[in-house]
C-alpha cells in the first residue's frame, strides 16, 4: 500500500456507514499519486447520524452516486444527507444479481455449493462490464465535470462499488495488483448489517458477504478477453479516451 504517515486517513471513522474509503494515495504506474479527498467509495449511505454528516460536510462532499436498485432502496433507506448543504444526489441504479440468482437456483431445487455459488459471483462481475457499462459511463461523466468531492456506492459497498473503484483506479493508471489490494481492503473494513437477511443458506451467505481476490479478477478477464483491455474498454463501452484519460489525470494526479 502507497500511504504514508503524513498521508491523510484512508477510511474515514462513520458511524452509520462502514467502508467509507478515500482512493487518494495510490501510485501510478508513471510515479504520480492520486490525490486524496477528491474520490470515495462507500457501503449506502441510510444511517449517518449527525457526527457523520459533519465528516461530510468537513470534507465538503459535493455528489454521491448510489448504484443500488430502486427495489434496494424501498426495502432498505435511502442516502440520509440532510444537513449538508449543497450535495446532489444521482441514482446510477445497477442491478445487483447475485443474491436473485442464488434465490432462483434455490427454488428450482438446486443444491449449490459454495464453489458454485463463488462462480455465480464471477459470472455477475462479468455481467457489470458486459451490461452496465453506461452506468459507469455515467459515474465518469462526473467525475469529468470535477463534480467531487464525490463518493459512489451500493448497498455494501463492495461488489458494484468494487467495480467501478477499479475503473477509475486503472483510468488513473494505478496498478492492477494495488487495485486489487485496494479492492480487498472491504474485508478489513465493511462491518455486515445484522439487521439484512439474505434469505439464504448459512454457507451461501457466506459467500455472499465474501470479498474475493478471483471476484475481480473475472471483470478484469472481461475487460482483457472481450474488449482488448482497459484502454479499448474505457473507450468504448465507458467514453472515456485519450483526451478523457488526460483530463482525469489533471483532475486527480497530484502534479
Amino acid at each position: 500500500m502507497t500511504d504514508t504517515m503524513s498521508a491523510p486517513v484512508r477510511v474515514l471513522n462513520l458511524a452509520g456507514a462502514s467502508n467509507f474509503r478515500d482512493l487518494g494515495g495510490y501510485e501510478t504506474e508513471d510515479g504520480r499519486r492520486v490525490r486524496w479527498r477528491r474520490i470515495f467509495r462507500s457501503n449506502h449511505l441510510g444511517k449517518l447520524t449527525a457526527d457523520d454528516l459533519a465528516v461530510l460536510r468537513g470534507i465538503g462532499l459535493k455528489k454521491v452516486i448510489d448504484f443500488r436498485s430502486q427495489g434496494e432502496i424501498d426495502r432498505a433507506e435511502r442516502c440520509r444527507l440532510a444537513g449538508v448543504e449543497n450535495v446532489d444526489l444521482h441514482l446510477l441504479p445497477i442491478d445487483p444479481g447475485i443474491n436473485p440468482r442464488l434465490q432462483a437456483r434455490i427454488k428450482a431445487g438446486e443444491t449449490v455449493s459454495t464453489l458454485e455459488a463463488q462462480s455465480v459471483i464471477r459470472d455477475i462481475y462479468r455481467r457489470y462490464i458486459h451490461h452496465w457499462s453506461d452506468n459507469f459511463r455515467g459515474l465518469f461523466a462526473h467525475l469529468i465535470d470535477e463534480a467531487t468531492p464525490l463518493v459512489f456506492h451500493c448497498s455494501a459497498g463492495k461488489d458494484r462499488t468494487g467495480v467501478a473503484a477499479a475503473l477509475i483506479l486503472s483510468a488513473l493508471g494505478v496498478p492492477r495488483d494495488v487495485i486489487t489490494e485496494d479492492y480487498l481492503l472491504t474485508r478489513v473494513h465493511w462491518k455486515i448489517d445484522p439487521t439484512t437477511a439474505t434469505g439464504l443458506p448459512p454457507h451461501l451467505a457466506a459467500v455472499l458477504t465474501s470479498v474475493d481476490e478471483s471476484f475481480l479478477a473475472a471483470a478484469f478477464d472481461a475487460i482483457d478477453t472481450d474488449f482488448g483491455g482497459v484502454d479499448n474498454y474505457l473507450h468504448e463501452r465507458v467514453g472515456i479516451d485519450a483526451a478523457g484519460r488526460a483530463r482525469l489525470a489533471d483532475l486527480y494526479l497530484e502534479r
